[in-house]
């Protein structure tokens, strides 16, 4: 199987900041086993700026983009060459990936990354992605690794995203709740809402909301998505061959995955540059079973200056997602059109995301 492990930030790294020397080694000694088994490995990993503010005191009080920046230049330095001494124990070859949320939004530069990691993926190459801190705006940041190791398991078609965390899954309720129970299997289209808590990590940007939203899409894409503890020795290698010896919450795939196009578009909606709204019947025929363009006689607004190709949400009338979409005309064309039959669809259904 292509697998895209992700290691958080609580698992790397010690309390003080200074890299889990254990843990990381651990983790290399596992994905030598599962690459002894015939697997291709993609690792997406955290840690660099919990290293780097382990490594320095600034000499004055910094803004959050300054002090990541900061920590991620010296910190990235210190992980992956960390990284290469224990995976070269074992002969392997890493390649390090360091990437932005806007190498994802324009479809060529998100082809021409996808081309690389398959190419090093070609030649044995273990590759270690991490997010760009030191040239990464807050803006344009992923909400945090979670997000980015989704959309590089879609990029890539990968057949499962295994996510370690500092919890052993998704709970449903507090997982320090002596009441709440673990689940151990999410069915497509299962409601979570009740479920999920807004804590964060210690050293990460995001928490549990942020896993849960990003496995869910990502198993939408057909892609088997696994939460687990990242501390628990032997992890990875007991959710592959013993699962049921570990705690652990995956959430199935979908039977229908999107294709690839939809794949991006999926996982596109931040990158929007305009939005549409549409009526009570569009919204209605979007969100049914059948295969739907978005036509201009359905919608009732639109905002914003995009172009031929680009992304666009959709809105109902109550304002609340329907979807995104690959726009088949720009917002100089679809203005004038704005309520009229006729003519080519605003959003092709081939193009189109329904959430």
């Amino acid at each position: 199987m292509r697998i895209v492990v992700k290691v958080g930030s609580n698992v790397l790294s010690r309390p003080d900041g200074m890299p889990n020397v254990t843990n990381m080694s651990s983790l290399v000694d596992q994905i030598a086993t599962l690459r002894d088994l015939g697997h291709e490995i993609i690792l997406v990993s955290s840690g660099a700026v919990a290293c780097g503010r382990g490594a320095i005191t600034p000499s004055r009080q910094l803004d959050t983009v300054a002090a990541r920046q900061l920590y991620s230049s010296i910190g990235q330095i210190r992980l992956i060459n960390l990284y290469d001494r224990l995976f070269a124990g074992y002969g392997m070859v890493i390649g390090q990936v360091l990437t932005q949320k806007e190498n994802f939004a324009s479809r060529t530069a998100y082809l021409n990354q996808r081309a690389c990691m398959l190419t090093m993926l070609d030649n044995a190459v273990i590759p270690v992605v991490n997010e760009n801190d030191t040239a990464s705006l807050t803006e344009l940041m992923f909400t945090d690794n979670d997000e980015l190791s989704g959309m590089v398991a879609s990029m890539l078609d990968a057949d499962m995203l295994i996510i370690l965390s500092n919890v052993d899954g998704i709970f449903t309720g507090p997982p320090a709740d002596p009441s709440s129970r673990l689940i151990p299997e999410i069915e497509p289209g299962r409601d979570l809402s009740g479920c999920i808590t807004a804590a964060k990590s210690g050293f990460g940007r995001g928490g549990m909301g942020t896993k849960c939203g990003i496995a869910r899409k990502v198993s939408d894409d057909g892609i088997t998505v696994i939460i687990a503890r990242g501390d628990r020795p032997g992890i990875l290698t007991s959710l592959l061959l013993r699962p049921s010896e570990v705690p652990h919450t995956t959430f199935l795939p979908s039977p229908q995955p999107l294709s690839n196009i939809k794949r991006w578009i999926a996982h596109s909606s931040s990158f929007a540059k305009g939005v549409v709204r549409v009526n009570h019947r569009a919204a209605a025929a979007l969100r049914s079973d059948r295969a739907v363009s978005l036509l201009p006689i359905g919608i009732t607004s639109a905002e914003g200056d995009w172009e031929e190709g680009d992304i666009i949400t959709i809105l109902s009338p109550e304002g609340t997602a329907i979807g995104v979409g690959r726009a088949s005309m720009s917002s100089a064309d679809t203005t004038p059109l704005i309520g009229h039959r006729g003519g080519r669809p605003v959003v092709h259904y081939d193009y189109l995301y329904i959430e």
